[in-house]
This record gives C-alpha cells, structure tokens and sequence, in this order.
C-alpha cells in the first residue's frame, strides 16, 4: 500500500493505481473524457491534469502511478489553469449546437465547460466538418464533428466487445473515428458506445430527437431475454418507454447491457400489440370484453375436461414469464387435475433433473477464470455479457476451448487469439470429443473413464489444459441443453469436472429458465412434456408469452399439431398464434407488469411496473388468477405479485436474494449410459438466433435490420420427432 496526500486528504492506495484512482476513493472528482474505470488508460484528452508537487508540468492524473508521499493538488491554480487550457483547445472546432444535440443535458463536454471553458472563444478561424457515416440502424454517426477524440468507443471495441470496428485514422486536426472499410458497427455490445461517448458524436439511432433527456423518469427493471438479468434503467415520456440504459451492478452486469437488451424497447409500442381481448367466431376474430373472454376460456376448460378428462388440458409456457406467472400457470394446470405445463419448448431430451439446473458458479466469477470450456454455445450471440466476461479472463491469460458446431468467434474477434484447441464437429459428435477427453484424463490420472473414447490428440491438449490452472470451469449452452444426448452430455461433463476440479453448469437460455424449473413448471407424475404437447397430445392448450412455431423445437410443424386441439388460448402482448389460436388474451410485458426473474447463478431479481399496460392488457399474473377464482380452483386469492412470490419462496427464503443453494444442482440424471457413440446423428438441436430468442426482439424494428438478424432466424434444424422432420 502506498500513502499520498490529495488536497490535504491522506489517501492509502494499492502501489500501481494511478492518481485518479486514489482521487476516487477519496471522493475528490477529477474532470475527465478519456478515462473510464473498465477501460485502458489512454491519456489523451488531458482534461485530468493536476499539480504534482516536484512535478516541473500538470501531470495527467489517469496516467501518473502513485508514490509513496506524494502530494497532488486538483484546485490549485496551476492544475485549473492547465484544465482551463485544455477546455479551450477541445471547443476549437466543437460546433455550438447543444440547443439540437441529444447529449444536451446528460453531455460531459457540457458540464465541464460549464466550470473550465470561457464565455466567449479566442478562435476566429473555421471549424472543421466530419462528414456523417452510415454505420447501421443502432448507432448515429452523423455528427461526428462533435468528436473530441477521446477513443473510449475504439477501445470498448478492442478491449471489452472484442471487434475492433471503430478506429482513428490521420493525425492532428484531421483526426477522426470510423470504420475504415465504410463497414457497419455489428457488435452485440455496440450500443454501449453511446453510453461511453462523452459528447453527441455517438447517438441512438432508434432514440435520436424523440425526447430530451430532463423529460424523462427513469425507473429500475430486469431485462426479460438472456440469463444474465441485465439490470436496466428504463427511460418514460408520457407512459412510454422511450429508452433502455444499463443500471450498473457490478455482480451481474457491471455497467454494459446487450444490444436486445438496450433496443428491444420499440416493440413494446409497436403495432403489432394486442390491446384488448379477442374471440375466434364463424374464422373472423372479434373483439371482445375481458368477462366474456374469460368465460368462454373458464367455460371451454370445464367441458374439456368433462367430455375427456383433466389430462386432455396442458400448458405451453415461456421460460421468458415472471416467476409469479409460472407459478400460477402451473397452479392453474394441476388444480385443474392436470400435469401436462411445460418450459421446455426447444428441448429434446426431457429426463427429469434431480435438482435446479443453473450456472454452476457466480456470473462475477467468470471474469476470474483460468480455464473454460464452452460445449454447444457460440457465446457472443447467445450470452453477449458473459461472453465479455470471459474475454475479460481471457485477456488475463486464460485458456478458452470451446466444442460446438459452428466457428465461434469471428476471425478478426480479439479474443479469437486466446482460444486454444478449439474443437468444430456436427453436434453428433460432441458425446463423442467429450468421452474422447474424459478418455485422455482418466490415461492421464491413472483411473477408468465412463466412457470408451479415444484419446486423439485434440483430446490430449484439451486434457492437459483442464488439469492445469486452479479456476475453472465446464459451460454448457443452449445447444448442449436442447440436445438430444443432453443427459449424457451433463454426465460425462459432471465427470470431467470432477477430476479436473472444475465446476459444470448451464449457461441457460432465457431470463427465467431457472425460474421456471423452481416453481415446478415442469410435468411430474406422468404428464406430458412440450413435445407431445406439440405433436397434438391435448384438446385444451393455454399458450403463455409464446409462439410456438418460433420458440419450439418442432418450428413450423408446430401449428399442425396445436390445429387438433378443440380450445387454443393464447396469453401473449402481441397479436400472436393467429392461424390456430381460438382466443386471445392481450398480457403486459415486463415494462407494464411487475414481476421477478431468477437468472443463470440463481439471483432472485423483482422488478415494478414502470408505465401502465397499454390499452385493454392486463398484468399475466392477473388474468391467471381471475381465471383460477372462475374455475373455482383453491389458492388463487393473492392480493399483489408480491404475495405470488412470497408463497414461492415460503416462509424460510422470503428475504433471499437467492435461490437456495440446497436446491440447485447440475447432477447428472441416475442411470444415464455415457457412450461415445453419436445417437443423436442427423438430429440438430434447436436454437434461437439472437434477435430470434423471444416476441420482444422480433418485434423490434430496429434489431431485425443488422447484420445478425439478416442471417439465419434459427441456427440448426428442428430435430426429427417420431421420424417427421421438422
């Protein structure tokens, strides 16, 4: 530890922070551009200088190590006149259009002139013009003559997305930010840029001139689409969400959101919003009252299950539902003497778990790692913010392997170059590396492996990696879960780790799939799983937040096997499942509701309402609970989605901010063969796109024209059911 004085403040430091660090924890605020706390140290704007006693020149506080008795002084006059100095160089060529610039109001070039700039300019000469880019439907770019070349977003690109897509090119007074090539900015992450600038260079695009940033209520939220559960600050303009902003949490998403995250917003009010409730007669839908709607459902269950019994009515949920919908749904179902309620849409393999499946370790962990290795997931499209986790513990010197179907990272990705010993095979083939590696350890450590592989020499290199190293991990993603050997995927995983000391886990694929499995919104006793649900298994089907030809492993056979059924309800925001669906109920999203997601480590998140449901739609949680009280069904009185949660938790966990430990467990089924042999040849596992994953994304005008929404809508093929491909 090193101890310097800061305006008369003694400060104890760790020796090689920088003076601006010190300043921070002392509470002292050095005026800044270039310097961020999670990014490189560039030391270019110059705004930070300040008076280092014995220093003969103001030195740049963000690049000046501390020593042991330093002495740093920020409002001396030589450190304000050295700040002064610099502000009058910075608003040479800046243009003066605050009055038309969205930064203004929330523009640190605009604060900080406020105390350091003059009242009128020295300078008579003409400012330079950068002439606008076209860099995609995200970000603006038409004002780059506001750059004040601080490189945040250039190095953002390097350093934490991994694709350097931004850079400066000449020198001086022609310096400016582009792409070079005249390409589009692709990134998952590239919305955080405009976070970063500190000037109106880097705007919104969806957000650009529809409101001033004094107009707004910001109001906390949880995202709804990957496992991270990003935490969001939800911006409102006369009960509409005009724009999504990171909260930080260092624990969860430090200060970064996804891209689906930040604009999936514009769906929320885009045409495609159902408002009120809607009946299917004569082929024609009408419109109707709420008491009818939910009648006719209330009246259609009960002769259901009159004419064919209870287990002709099931359930098709969406693991992207608050826990408190889940949990309702699935009372709803069983109350009604049912066990047919489903998560599981783009599952193949449906052998119950003996406990919650999740990450295996905590999401702020990742950062720290030493060793991963990532089975069936091309992370920087399926789990955007862990993938820059991993990168970050991959700058560090950690060895990333991956066994997927797919190049995972783009060749000029930065952290394409720390992978080592990645394997690219069919998924067929991955039972089969996983028992080749479990094969190389177990020659390795002297003991017999589980399964009879071969140990090739990919194996061997992959083996020596995962038994060195201290931290460590086994990842599976989406398409290891929605595998058709996914059982035999976790348990051989479960062996390697064993021996290897690592911790295995899923990175799970929506907001709430470990969520979903806590309140039981899986079939027991006998009932039927997503699958035969969706090959026409029942006469009653309650579809909660989806649609099955997008969100089910079956895709477009999906209708054909839902068409059989007598009564189809779909409880969805959207004008969604028309073709088959014979009642419509218009449910909030989680801007309109509130609610609760459990993300991948297990945090329990609840989130409020932050504007009113649009229209005639009502709150999920809600509509399930009228209906339980209609059906006369036990355990429907809750008064708020608070009690809902509650009564999940019980008594013992009402304060936990986590699920607890005791139920968490990515155990391997009992009785599951581990072989090398590839059964599950010619069967894909199903997984979503990124802009594909949930209605809120494919709604959103402005993700479906990048780059990634112009690809595939679905990676893979549907897997083959009762041999009829999908």
């Amino acid at each position: 530890m090193v101890e310097l004085e800061i305006d008369g403040k003694k400060v104890e430091i760790t020796e090689g922070s920088m003076v601006m660090h010190a300043a921070d924890k002392a509470g002292t605020y050095i005026p800044h551009f270039c310097y961020h706390k999670k990014l490189s140290i560039a030391a270019n704007c110059r705004m930070c200088l300040v008076d280092v006693e014995k220093a003969p020149k103001p030195m740049p506080a963000c690049a000046t190590p501390v020593t042991q008795g330093m002495i740093v002084r920020t409002k001396s006059e030589k450190a304000i006149k050295a700040q002064q100095s610099v502000m009058e160089f910075l608003l040479i060529n800046h243009p003066l259009d605050c009055p038309i610039c969205d930064q203004g109001g929330e523009c640190q070039l605009q604060d900080l002139a406020v105390g350091y700039g003059g009242s009128s300019s020295r300078y008579e000469e003409e400012k330079r013009v950068v002439f606008h880019k076209d860099v995609g439907p995200l970000i603006s770019m038409e004002e780059m003559s506001r750059c004040i070349h601080c490189t945040r977003c250039v190095r953002f690109g390097q350093e934490v997305a991994g694709v350097m897509e931004l850079g400066m090119i000449h020198r001086g007074e022609h310096s400016e930010i582009t792409t070079v090539l005249g390409e589009t900015v692709d990134s998952e992450l590239s919305g955080n840029m405009i976070d970063l600038c500190p000037v109106g260079a880097l705007t919104s695009k969806p957000f650009r001139y529809s409101a001033r940033t004094w107009e707004l209520s910001r109001r906390k939220s949880v995202s709804p689409h990957d496992s991270t559960g990003a935490n969001l600050i939800v911006q409102v303009k006369n009960n509409k969400v005009m724009r999504v902003v990171p909260l930080e949490n260092e624990e969860v998403n430090e200060c970064w959101i996804a891209d689906r995250d930040r604009f999936s917003y514009e769906a929320l009010n885009s045409d495609e919003r159902l408002t009120q409730p809607m009946l299917k007669q004569g082929g024609q839908w009408q419109a109707v009252d709420w008491q009818t709607a939910l009648e006719y459902v209330a009246n259609g269950l009960r002769q259901i299950k009159t004419d064919h019994g209870a287990s002709a009515i099931g359930a098709l949920v969406s693991p992207h539902s608050t826990v408190e919908e889940l949990a309702l749904a699935s009372s709803l179902v069983r109350g009604l003497g049912s066990d047919n309620i489903d998560y599981r849409l783009r599952n193949a393999d449906f052998t119950p778990s003996s406990g919650i499946r999740w990450l295996g370790t905590s999401i702020a962990s990742l950062s720290q790692l030493q060793r991963v290795l990532v089975v069936g997931s091309n992370l920087r499209k399926d789990h955007p913010l862990f993938a820059q986790r991993i990168r970050q513990a991959a700058r560090k010197g950690a060895a990333v392997h991956s066994i997927n179907s797919s190049v995972e990272l783009a060749s000029r990705d930065a952290w394409a170059m720390s992978i080592a010993g990645s394997q690219t095979m069919p998924s067929s083939d991955w039972a089969r590396a996983l028992g080749n590696l479990a094969t190389a350890i177990g020659a390795e450590k002297g003991v017999s492996a589980p399964a009879a592989g071969e140990a090739d020499d990919a194996a061997k290199t992959l083996a020596k990696s995962l038994m060195g190293g201290e931290r460590k991990a086994i990842l599976l993603g989406n398409a290891a879960a929605h595998h058709p050997q996914a059982s035999q995927l976790l348990a051989t995983a479960q062996w390697i780790g064993e021996q290897t000391g690592a911790t295995v886990g899923y990175l799970t694929e929506a907001a709430n799939t470990v969520g979903a499995q806590w309140v039981g919104a899986t079939p027991r006793n006998g009932g039927l799983n997503a699958a035969q649900m969706l090959k026409g298994g029942l006469k009653a089907v309650l579809l909660l937040n989806n649609e099955p030809e997008f969100d089910s492993a079956i895709g477009a056979n999906a209708p054909a096997g839902l068409e059989h059924s007598q009564m189809v309800v779909t409880l969805s925001p959207f004008k969604a499942n028309l073709a088959f669906s014979d009642v419509l109920l218009p449910i909030a999203p989680f801007t309109e509701t509130p609610g609760t997601f459990v993300n991948a480590e297990g945090r329990v998140q609840s989130f409020h309402a932050v504007v009113k449901p649009l229209g005639g739609a009502r709150p999920a949680w809600k509509v399930l609970r009228v209906l339980g009280n209609m059906l006369g069904l036990q355990g429907f009185d809750f008064e708020s989605s608070q009690e809902v949660l509650a009564h999940v938790q019980g008594a013992q966990d009402a304060a936990s901010t986590h699920i607890p430990a005791g139920r968490l467990s990515n155990a391997a089924p009992a009785g599951v063969e581990l072989s090398a042999a590839a059964d599950g040849a010619g069967v894909l596992p199903a997984v979503a796109a990124i802009y594909q994953l949930d209605g809120l994304v494919r709604r959103a005008t402005s993700l479906q024209l990048t780059a990634d929404a112009r690809g595939q809508a679905v990676r893979g093929t549907a897997p083959m059911l009762d041999g009829v491909s999908a």
